[in-house]
């Protein structure tokens, strides 16, 4: 069954911090890819903080294509404070794509899941963290399970 819109945005308001340094945005980024490394994924991932990339790296079988897949997904959820899957649903509940929208360039933008919000609670997206290589609902559920688990260990220290 597809992920709703109700369930992006649950995982938005879910998925906050309270605080976010570098420090914290590179450890997040290296448990993705830490992972991606351990189950062999073929993907380009992304970490940004505050129009700064902290993390950038291609694995195996990622091709230069994914590069431009994160460029387009991060700029979505840059522009946008939502995940690049929920704009994708939520222009498709609605009969149309982002990109069919005058002012959005589809070779700078793209609603193909896989980038989400680093959401700063009371403050709003103040970074990104995505990756390309996987089928989007994929890639998207690969972020969000590092996301949620990062936060569950962090709230447990």
């Amino acid at each position: 069954m597809p992920i709703t819109l109700e369930q992006l945005l649950a995982e938005e308001a879910e998925l906050q911090f309270d605080r976010l340094s570098h420090e914290e945005v590179l450890t997040l980024g290296v448990t993705l890819l830490e992972k991606a490394q351990r189950e062999r994924m073929p993907v380009m991932l992304d970490v940004t903080l505050g129009g700064l990339t902290i993390l950038h790296c291609a694995l195996p079988g990622s091709s230069p294509d994914n590069e431009d897949w994160v460029r387009r997904k991060k700029n979505t959820v840059n522009r946008f404070w939502h995940s690049s899957l929920y704009m994708g649903r939520y222009y498709a509940s609605k009969g149309t794509s982002l990109t069919d929208k005058p002012h959005i360039d589809p070779a700078e933008f793209v609603d193909h899941g896989g980038s989400f919000p680093l959401l700063l609670r009371g403050l709003g997206c103040v970074g990104s963290i995505t990756v390309s290589g996987l089928a989007q609902e994929e890639d998207h559920a690969l972020v969000v399970g590092v996301l949620r688990e990062w936060l569950a260990n962090r709230r447990a220290a």
